[in-house]
């Protein structure tokens, strides 16, 4: 049997989209292939043009899955320094306005053949299967892994009844990860607890940022000043990402910042509101357009602040640290891993916030070393995943049933069948409640998304939706 595995990695959001969701599992799917021995597949949404325009920024926008497949590949490409050689394929798709999220249409599980469905990746598994109406996952594939990416929780605690939202919204993630996943990576321990679930980072850095570091670092070494400007922050321009607490304590404490100069770098629904208050302190502070991390612009600030406690593992935090710079972020469990790199300062009060920052900008940031250049990588996060997905062992040294004894073995099955039991009664609950119109709607599902609609079918290349159930019924007859 061939040891050859095949890896479909499903995530919630594509390029140009700069979200998290978006680069990540992109950065994921490009270094897992790096392997020969793995073949790999990236499965993104593909949204019709009108979903297009709202969610892509500056007018960016695809007449056909090829065009939008070139651009994502071109981008990865700029990035790395090895031809990436998975493929990509793409899921029908709807962006809710009400949810700002890309939602799965239809049975995304067909997107791989049944003969290759081998490791799915989930990236984002809540949210890819909230609404779920199809195979069980963990039918189709040998291996389903789930990555935690997103915080839901915290966000939804922001809006109104956020309360009875974020306790429903906690059984609804428990519930479709224990059935459909096999096990499930939380990036961070700001994450809800799930069943079956590790805590792990497994996210790296894109190269280019620890290109910036390494030459940061020959510049201190040879007597260079190699950081000409002070603080900056970058991130979504809304209020959850942390703006509101950085506001908050340089208004408080601006007497004590004197003489600190910070830029804010971001766009969002909340520009506005973030650059009014902004121009309200006596400190000197920029507000800019959002832009890519990685620009120019950003290698000379020495000091970055992210005072977010919303993320689950923050990447601007990661790329600052890669770049050299020295980082001020709250004690929480979102940063734990970063607290292992000496430039990062954790603060757990604003007392200690004010000392820090003061601090931070008198010192030089401490020298990367090798050692902590290789594990912001994505080599080392991709060991990571292989080793917290429990997917380094070869196939045949997976456990199987008969390597329980014997005198524990009828005991064991019965368990085993009870649990799978309540498992499929579990799944067909879910199946029979996301099959209804009514049901979805009362839970925020874009309206008529049950099977793609035709204007999905021909971009993608689909039978039509009247014409795939007639094949169905044909075949069950």
């Amino acid at each position: 049997m061939s040891t050859r595995r095949h890896f479909a990695v499903f995530t919630t959001a594509s390029l140009p989209w700069m979200t998290g969701t978006a680069i990540n599992p992109l950065f994921r799917a490009a270094y897992l292939a790096k392997d020969r021995d793995r073949e790999v597949t990236l499965v993104i949404p593909w949204l019709s043009l009108g979903d297009q325009e709202l969610v892509y920024p500056n007018k960016i926008v695809f007449d056909s899955p090829l065009e939008h497949e070139a651009y994502v590949r071109r981008w990865i490409e700029e990035r790395i320094s090895f031809r990436p050689s998975f493929s990509i394929k793409f899921y029908p798709a709807k962006f809710s306005k009400e949810l700002r999220s890309i939602l799965p249409v239809g049975d995304i599980t067909e997107c791989i053949p049944d003969e290759v469905a081998d490791v799915a990746v989930l990236e984002e598994p809540e949210h890819l299967n909230w609404y779920h109406h199809g195979r069980k996952w963990k039918n189709k594939f040998r291996r389903v892994i789930g990555v935690v990416h997103t915080n839901y929780i915290a966000y939804v605690k922001r809006e109104k009844n956020g309360q009875a939202i974020a306790c429903f919204m906690r059984y609804m993630n428990t519930w479709v990860t224990r059935i459909y996943c096999h096990k499930i990576i939380r990036l961070s321990g700001a994450t809800q607890d799930l069943p079956r679930s590790v805590v792990c980072n497994v996210h790296g850095v894109n190269p280019k940022f620890l290109e910036v570091g390494k030459l940061k670092l020959k510049q201190l070494q040879n007597g260079e000043i190699a950081f000409t400007k002070g603080a900056y922050y970058i991130g979504k321009m809304v209020w959850s990402k942390g703006y509101r607490e950085l506001l908050d304590l340089l208004s408080k404490y601006q007497s004590k910042l004197v003489g600190l100069e910070v830029d804010l770098y971001g766009s969002g629904e909340d520009s506005d509101e973030v650059r009014k208050s902004a121009e309200l302190l006596s400190l000197v502070m920029k507000v800019h357009p959002g832009r890519d991390h990685a620009d120019p612009t950003f290698h000379g600030y020495k000091v970055f602040i992210n005072p977010s406690t919303t993320d689950v593992v923050c990447t601007t935090t990661a790329e600052a640290l890669a770049m050299g710079k020295i980082v001020i972020c709250a004690n929480h469990p979102s940063n734990e891993f970063f607290k292992q790199f000496p430039n990062c300062r954790t603060y757990n009060n604003e007392e200690e916030f004010v000392q820090l920052t003061l601090d931070a900008l008198a010192e030089q940031p401490a020298p990367l070393t090798d050692m902590q250049s290789h594990d912001l990588s994505w080599e080392a996060a991709t060991e990571r995943f292989m080793e917290a997905a429990e997917l380094n062992l070869p196939i045949s040294a997976e456990p199987r049933i008969h390597q329980t004894s014997k005198a524990s073995l009828p005991a064991f099955l019965r368990t085993r069948k009870l649990k799978q039991s309540l498992e499929d009664a579990s799944v067909y609950l879910h199946q029979a409640l996301s099959g209804l119109e009514v049901t979805r709607r009362v839970f925020g599902a874009v309206p008529k998304t049950l099977q793609p609609d035709e204007q999905l079918c021909n971009d993608l290349g689909l039978a039509p939706p009247a014409k795939k159930k007639r094949l169905k019924l044909k075949l069950m007859t």
